[in-house]
This record gives structure tokens, sequence and C-alpha cells, in this order.
């Protein structure tokens, strides 16, 4: 017998004698499969890896046509089934082994192709290699039965059937068995072994240890540790090394093959050796007795006759046929099942839907039910034998069916050899360390958590040291922008290095004895400072919802018939009453900067001050809060903030601009008014008082008294405050109301407020939302970007017939010469808005415009039968029409030709790329139809014939004339026609120019320019300025504004 890397390295040489003219065989096949009579080939191959000889095989074959006669003729289908054997001649192919039978088998096909011996299927053959490079090296459009073919290289092609179990059923069992960790009698899941490999196993031996020890394969990838054993030394070598990596070893073939393996050996108690023989019948003859060296042994066979395992293992199996030939008997029967199915339903057996139909079924078999999966394969119910140590007998141990993954345990307490009747780990001596081995991991999870608790001991002490100690400077390391991280609170920590920078210890200084200090419910939280490159920041309290000045301008989220009422306006005057007011009693003394900006609002409506502390730091400004005496002169004072207050207050009440007068608007001019005001009529925001209701006229007058001309008529914050306290008890008195009541009907407001603010948001969403659907179908058809929202993905199609139109400018780079980049951009704009609304009356899509060619498809990505050669040609005819009277604003006179080429034929499109995604079209039509641009004329329609043909077929009678003979680079010579209109509709075409024309053009286009260039500067046309295009505040940008008619609602 040969070797594999022999037969590997011969076959691709001798497939160079055979293989010519097998590529193109499909085509010139023509099978005996009509008019009643229906053959089926079956390919007999010389050689030994099966043991059946070519006469068993016919005689199993001539038995299936017997039983499908029968079975056709009971259906009352009269129709002659025979079967055409081919044999090898033996002349060449000496090798009687399957690996090297591949150009055997090529050989015969071959063979089968010249003769005309092809019928409906084919059956055959059932060697590894020959298969694969059938479906390698030849187009396979007919069924292929094979009755072997295990390689995992035979997996998933779409013609073939295997009638016997392959190696990817194998490896499913195995990995199945090798997981489990619940059955009776395996407690333990497997994740190592050994697979052994001496060189001379059989054809299905060789392939499914193949597939074991392949790197791809499932079982490969399942498993931690995997190693191959090539030859009995190293199987004696693992068997004896008391630190292998597995206890479990894989061999393939029969206890001969065991036996001839452990003669004079003794193998350990804890080795578990799985002998794969699928095949053998010998395990389910009465009588059978296993011998003493397959007691550590598993089998894993096939029950005779493919049946379910019973207690008695008694049933019955067919005589006279092994495994293999009753694998051909069965596809015999398989082709007799779907010949009688297809004439049932009355189709066509030469059809591509024949050949792929033989999969995902069941059919009555020579011994029961058989079978196959989705991709051919057939199914069976695998049995785990084991011997018996009480009567020497094999019985079942566990059943497995490859067609639902699911073992079935057979014998729950099985009288093994192994240790407590168990199937031991797979590791040796693993059992005795698990205990080990979870002592010490619960010692680790101890001192882990002893660590964790001292950690966090030890950090709380630290905590409470530094609540004891002086603040000091904020490493930078622990602020954290606000924009990733907005609920992030800031970790003080004592800076225990002495600083030798005097300004930088005046200023911490000064922090110490007063800002830190500093802690009261309506002043923000000042928690030290931080050094950010060369810059010093204060770290202060953060508030969700802004200053006050923000919800002031926010008349959604805070309207004011049920939000901002009066009640409201007054407790917020209180929380900056109360701040200011402990702010004056502090050390701090005077806030100097006071303003409505830096009122500050938390996430619980808690008006808060902030920005104190600062004016050693900060020199005073004058703006519209800042009292007279310190516009004049520049200072603060504890008056100066209560005039702050006054300005501050009218913001609130009128919810106005800051310093509100109808006199005046200018924020400079206000400023010098107030500075230089007399002292009789102050000039001051304007606050009505005649309008006042009995309970608003109290606090108008405490805002007036605030901003009084001399400081010493303004009253001080404790005033203020005790003021406003009493207005605020005076309003609940008026009402009635318990503060539990003002709490529910405040929420109540809210809860309406939310409800309106919720409505209101959900409209402004989908208006954006539609308008952001709309330019996204400006960008891709509907039907992509309706994929991409469902799907998130756009698969590529191939559309059997479209039309693509291409069109460029005549003369466009010479014109590009004598023009400026924006007056370019700008004929171009012209010309193309001017396509776009030609194209948008016609069932066509925009693909691109690429300089000055302009292109356009119809039948994608929604196909529309012939209609979208039609929509093409009179899209294109419209487009000729306008070109006519078009003319350029920066050249006037000069003429604008174009060129258009059309052509329909078979298309590719998909969406390309992630970034900026496009919708490309892909094909040798997309190339056909720019050539016929690019020899078409000016001012022509310059069709192909493929599209004339199309044309033809409609009811629509377009005009064209045949141009003649043109050579199109890539496709050759072709028959092209000029399109010239419709009938009964007029088109105002424009005139193309003759051949001398053309001439003339080309060599005065220049001059042409050139003197148009003189009549625009003659007549003193001016260059079009650009048009500036609005910002997003001021208004939506220019592309935004769709012209739209339809309501789209589309959701992502």
């Amino acid at each position: 017998m040969m070797s594999p890397l022999l037969g590997l390295a011969l076959w691709p040489l001798l497939l160079q004698l055979f293989q010519p003219g097998l590529a193109y065989w499909a085509s010139q096949m023509s099978q005996n499969c009509h008019n009643g009579s229906y053959d089926i080939s079956v390919l007999i191959m010389s050689n030994s890896a099966f043991q059946d000889s070519p006469d068993t095989l016919k005689a199993a074959v001539n038995k299936g046509l017997d039983i499908v006669r029968k079975r056709l003729q009971e259906a009352a289908m009269s129709v002659t089934v025979n079967a055409t054997f081919i044999n090898s001649d033996g002349l060449i192919h000496k090798s009687g082994d399957c690996r090297s039978s591949t150009c055997e088998g090529l050989d015969l096909l071959r063979a089968m192709t010249i003769q005309k011996q092809m019928g409906c299927a084919l059956m055959g053959p059932s060697c590894t290699y020959s298969t694969y490079q059938m479906y390698l090296d030849t187009e396979l459009n007919y069924p292929m039965i094979s009755a072997g073919s295990f390689g995992l290289s035979c997996d998933y092609k779409e013609t073939l059937t295997r009638m016997m179990s392959p190696a990817r059923k194998l490896t499913y069992f195995l990995v199945d068995f090798w997981k489990a960790n619940n059955l009776p009698f395996k407690k333990f899941s497997w994740n190592t072994s050994y697979v052994f490999k001496n060189g001379t196993e059989s054809e299905h031996c060789f392939w499914y240890l193949n597939a074991m020890e392949a790197g791809v394969s499932y079982f490969s990838q399942v498993l931690g540790f995997k190693d191959t054993l090539r030859g009995t030394d190293d199987l004696r070598k693992i068997l004896k090394d008391p630190h292998r990596k597995s206890n479990v070893i894989i061999i393939c073939g029969t206890p001969q093959t065991v036996e001839s393996l452990k003669v004079d050996w003794t193998v350990a108690e804890d080795i578990v050796i799985i002998l794969v023989d699928l095949f053998n019948n010998h395990y389910f003859e009465d009588n059978v007795t296993a011998p003493d060296y397959m007691k550590n042994v598993l089998v894993l066979t096939l029950p005779p006759g493919n049946s379910v395992i019973n207690s008695s293992l008694s049933k019955g199996f067919s005589q006279g046929f092994t495994g293999f030939a009753l694998a051909y008997l069965d596809g015999i029967l398989l082709f007799g099942h779907m010949l009688k199915t297809f004439l049932q339903n009355g189709e066509i057996i030469t059809t591509p839907k024949f050949a792929h139909a033989f999969r995902n079924l069941t059919f009555e078999g020579s011994t029961g039910p058989v079978t196959l999966d989705d991709s051919g394969d057939i199914d069976n119910v695998m049995v785990l034998l084991y011997t018996s140590v009480d009567t020497k007998k094999y019985k079942p141990l566990l059943t497995y069916d490859t067609h639902k993954n699911h073992t079935t345990p057979m014998d729950v307490s099985p009288t093994f050899i192994w240790k407590n009747h168990k199937l031991p780990n797979d590791i040796p001596g693993r059992g005795p360390q698990i205990l080990m081995i979870a002592v010490f991991t619960l010692a680790g999870v101890l001192v882990l958590l002893l660590l964790i608790a001292l950690l966090v001991l030890r950090k709380y002490k630290k905590d409470n040291e530094l609540r004891q100690k002086k603040w000091s400077h904020i490493p930078p390391e622990n602020i954290f922008p606000l924009e990733t991280n907005e609920t992030n609170h800031v970790s003080l920590k004592i800076d225990d290095d002495k600083r030798r920078d005097t300004i930088q210890r005046l200023r911490q200084c000064k922090y110490d004895k007063k800002l830190l200090q500093s802690d009261y419910y309506n002043l923000t939280k000042f928690y030290g400072t931080v050094k950010l490159d060369t810059r010093i920041f204060g770290v202060i309290e953060y508030c969700e919802r802004g200053s006050l000045r923000e919800v002031l301008n926010d008349t959604i989220s805070y309207p004011d018939g049920t939000f901002m009422d009066w009640e409201f306006k007054i407790s917020v005057l209180y929380d900056i009453a109360k701040g200011m007011s402990y702010l004056h009693s502090s050390k701090i003394e005077v806030h100097g900067r006071l303003k409505s900006t830096n009122c500050v609002v938390d996430s619980r409506m808690v008006v808060k001050i902030t920005d104190f502390g600062c004016n050693s730091i900060l020199p005073p400004r004058k703006d519209l809060w800042t009292a007279p005496e310190h516009l004049r002169q520049a200072n603060i004072s504890q008056k100066g903030d209560v005039y702050s207050f006054g300005i501050v207050a009218q913001e609130i009440i009128l919810r106005r601009e800051t310093f509100y007068t109808l006199s005046c608007r200018d924020q400079k001019e206000k400023i010098f008014r107030v500075e230089n005001s007399d002292g009789l009529k102050p000039f001051r925001p304007d606050l009505f008082l005649e309008t006042a209701e009995e309970k608003e006229l109290e606090v108008y007058l405490l805002v007036k008294s605030c901003w009084e001309e001399d400081p010493e008529k303004r009253p001080d914050f404790k005033k203020i405050e005790s003021t406003l306290a009493k207005m605020f008890g005076l309003f609940h008195d008026q009402k009635n109301e318990s503060y539990m009541d003002t709490l529910i009907r405040r929420l109540q407001l809210y809860s309406r407020n939310l409800e309106h603010l919720v409505e209101e948001r959900t409209q402004l969403y989908k208006a954006e939302r539609d308008r952001a659907d709309r330019l996204n179908f400006m960008l891709l058809p509907r039907l992509v970007v309706e994929s991409l929202k469902e799907k998130g993905i756009v698969e590529p199609e191939l559309y059997e017939e479209v039309t693509i139109y291409f069109s460029d400018i005549v003369g466009f780079t010479t014109i590009c010469k004598y023009s400026t980049p924006m007056e370019v951009v700008d004929m171009l704009n012209d010309l193309y808005k001017s396509f776009d609304q030609i194209v948008d009356h016609h069932d066509v899509y925009k693909v691109e415009t690429i300089g000055d060619a302009y292109v356009v498809a119809s039948g994608l990505p929604m196909r529309n039968g012939n209609r979208h050669a039609i929509d093409i040609s009179k899209m294109a005819l419209d487009i000729l029409s306008f070109i006519g009277t078009f003319e350029l604003e920066h050249l006037p006179g000069l003429p604008v030709w174009i060129r258009i080429g059309v052509h329909s034929g078979p298309c590719a499109a998909g969406v390309v790329g992630i970034k900026m995604p496009r919708y490309c079209l892909f094909g040798d039509t997309v190339n056909t139809a720019s050539r016929m641009e690019s020899t078409g004329l000016p001012l022509r329609i310059h069709m192909s014939s493929s599209t004339i043909a199309i044309l033809r077929r409609t009811q629509c009678q377009f005009l064209y004339e045949v141009r003649g003979e043109t050579y199109l680079k890539g496709r050759g010579t072709e028959t092209t026609y000029w399109l010239t209109g419709m009938k009964d509709q007029e088109y105002s075409l424009p005139t193309p120019p003759t051949v001398e024309n053309q001439q003339r053009l080309q060599a005065e286009f220049s001059d042409m320019i050139t003197s148009s260039l003189q009549k625009r500067q003659a007549a003193g046309i001016k260059s079009r300025k650009p048009t500036r295009i609005a910002s997003y505040k001021k208004g939506t940008l220019e592309y935004l504004q769709l012209n739209t008619t339809d309501q789209e609602n589309t959701y992502f």
C-alpha cells in the first residue's frame, strides 16, 4: 500500500495528463435522463481500500434497481430505470489504493463525457481524494452519491450526498462525549487526548484520524491539548510515562488492531482507549466474547442495519452485504426516491433543482428509514460499547443520535474495569489533587479578603486624618474633565512638601482663613485650587442646572405659568439674600462681583452664590451689575452688593435681559448713563409699579430701595432677608396651604410641564429625524438606507439587467483652463442642478458625479422589469433637450455640448466603506456604458445594441438610427445606434454638429472662449459672489432646507 505522502505527491502530476477539457465538461455533457428512460451512472474504480469486489457492488446496485422499479410500478409510473457501470481498465492506474485514485476518477469522468454515458446522477467515487478533485476541477451540476468520501474536504458540497458516516459526524460525537460531565458513569469533562496513527489504517480510518489531527477541525479547536502518536514506539512511551498529559487515546481499527498493539504491554488502570470501528457487525453477533485486551477499551460503532439499540441487541441485519455494499444499495434507493418525487410533482429531472434536492430528507432504505441532513450527509445512531468485567460481553454504554446531536445513556450502572465503575479523569493524578486545590483556593480567598479589609480601614483612617488637617493644593491627577465624568467627586489630598513659592503661599493662606471656613447652604462649596500647566484654578461645587441667567432664559424647561410663578421668584430672591447675608457676616465680608451669571442652581432648584473671595486676585470690573459709585471709582463694598442684588432681582421679576429698559438697548450706553446720572433722577432699569398687584408691590418697593443712588439709603442683607421671609410666610398664609399641599401642587405643576416639554421635544426630535432621513435618501437609495437602519449592513446584490447612463461635457478641460475654480464650481452646479430636476421625474437613481461626468442608473436598487431602458432613454432625451437651451453665465455665447452613452446589462451593486459610505456599481456593464459615452459624438445619445433590444420588446416606440460598427475597448467591434427621439412626442433636441463643425470647434475652441470673455468684459457682467451659508446659531444649513412633499417617518 502506498503511503499518504507519496499519493499526495503523485496525484497533482497525474492530473496534468487527464485534466484538459474537464473545466468546461458541464457545458458539453448530455445526460441519459429523458423520455421516460432514467439512468444512473455507477463508477466502479479498482482499489483495495474497500473489501467488496466490483461484482458485489454490481449485485447491490441491481438489487436496488429491482426495488426502485417495484416502487415506481406500485406508484403507477411507467418509466425505465437502469444503471450504467463505468469500470476502470487498469491500464494506466496500477495502484489499487484510494490514496492515489484521484486521477483514475477524473479519467473515468472524462471517458463518460466522450462516450456520453452520463445518467441522471452519478454513484461514486468513494475515495475522498477523487471526490474532492472532481469538485475542484469540474463543474458538477448533477447529483453525486458517494459510498465513502469521508474527509473534511468533502464537507458541505452542494450536490454531494454521502451514504456512510463522514468524519464531521464523528468529531461531533467526540466533542459531545468529551464535554459531558453529568452522566452516571462520567463525572469529569475531558479536555485532552492522544490520537494514534501508524500509516496502516483503512480508508475510513485514515480520514477519521486525519480529521481529529487537523488543527482546523472542530475537535482540535475545542480540546485544550491534543497530540498525535505516530507509531508503536510513541504509544509505548506514553503508556509507560506517569507524567503523560492525557489518559485518553483514540485508535481507529478493529479488535485485532488493539491486540497487535498490546502484546507484552502493561496498561495503567486509568488509561481509556476509544476504538473507532463504525462498520463492523462483529460486536453484535451471537456468542461473541470480549478478549482480555479489550477490557479498558470503549468501542464506537454503528448498530447493524442502522437500527436503534435495544436491550438484547438481537435485531437481525441484512445478510450478504457489508456496510460499503449496503451504502451502494441505499444510494440507488435514494435515487429512486428522488426520481419518484420529481415525477409525481411533474418537475424536470435535468434541472439544477434536482441536483440540489438530495438532502434534508428521510427515505426508506434497505434496512429501514435513512435520514440525510441539510448538507446531504447520512445521519446515524452511533453506539459506544464497553466490556463487562462480569460477563466478558460487549454491552452498550450510550447512544448518540447524529441528527439531533443528543446522547442517551443505556447503562446507568456499568461494570467497568475502572475504579468505582466510573470513567477516570483525562489528566493523570488529577482526582486526589482536587481537595488540595480547593484548600489552597479557600486560603487564598481568605487572605485576599483580609488584605482588602486592611486597605479599606487604612483609607478610612487616612480620610479621617485629612478631615482634621488644613486644606492644601489639590494634585492635578485628581481633577477630571466634566464632560467625561460629570458625577465624579474630587478627592482632597494633603500636600506634605513645603512650597517655596511666596506668592503661592500667600494665596493659600488667604484661602485657608476665609474660603474653607465658608460652608453654607446657599454658597457653593470651595474645595481648593489645582495647578494645571502654568495656571492655578479654583475647584468649587458643581451645580447641574447652570447659572440663574440660563434658567431665566430657558422658557421651555421653566415656563412662567406653571413653574416660574410669583412664589418661586420670591423663593429665588430669598435664597440669594440668605447666601449674601451669611457672606457679609463671615470673614470674607463682601462679594464684589454679584450677578445673575454667578448665581447657580443645583439639581434641587436651590440657588447658590459662587465666585466669592476672589477680590484679592481679580480686579473689579465695570458691568451692568456694578453700583454707580464703583463705576466712578473702582472699588467694592457691601452696599455695592446690595445694588447688584437689585439688578438681579429685576431680571428675576421680569425674566428679561439684564438691566432691561425701553429707553435704551446698548450696554455701553447704559453703563455710561448710570455712571454719569444726576442725583435727582438716576438712570435705572424699568420696573412697572402701576401694573403690579398688591402682593407684588412690596417686592417692587424693596428692589427699588436696593438701587438707590445714595449707598446709605440701601438696606443691608439682614433686612432684605427678613423682609423676604415675611413675604414668603404671608404668601402661604393667604393661600391657606400647608407645606405638604404646596409640595403636591408643585409636583403636579412640574408633571404637567414635563408632559408638555416631552411632547415639544419629541416633535423637535421627529422633525430633526425626518430631516436627517431626507438627507440620507439624497445620499443613498431608500432601500439601502432602510437596510442600514434595520440590519446595520447592506448585502451586495447582483442585478440581472439594468441600464446605465454616462455623460460628460465636451471641451471641459479647455473651459477650466480659462475659468476660475469658483466659476467651474458654479457652472457644474447650475448644470447638474437642472439635471437633478430632470432625474426626479423618472424612475432612475443618480449614482454620482465625477468632475464633469454624470452617472445615472435604472433597474437598481429597485428592479422595474424593462422600464429601466425606457426611463433612461426618456431622461437622456430630456437632458439633451435642456442642453440646447443652457448657457454658461461666465462665458456667454459659448455653446455647451455633451456626449451621452447608454448601455444595458448585468451589474453588481453594494455599499462600500464605513466612513462616508457610497452605493457603488461594479461590472462590465459600467465599463461598457463609459465606453459608449467616450466613443460617442457631441449632442448625440449613443446606445448599445443590448439597450435597443430591450426597447424593441416594449410598447414604447423610440426613434433611432444605426450608427454602424464601433470599436469598444475591451469588447471589440459592435453595432451601435443613435437615439433620435420618440414617436408621438416632441423633443426640442439641438442639432448635432457635423464632422466639419466638430473639427472646427476643437481647433477654435480656445479662441471662442477668449471671445466670450471679451464679450463679458464689454457687457460689464460681474462674477458671481460666493453665497454665505448660514450657521447653526442663526439658522439651518442651506442643504438641509429640503422641499419635499412626501411625509416619510422612519426610525433608527
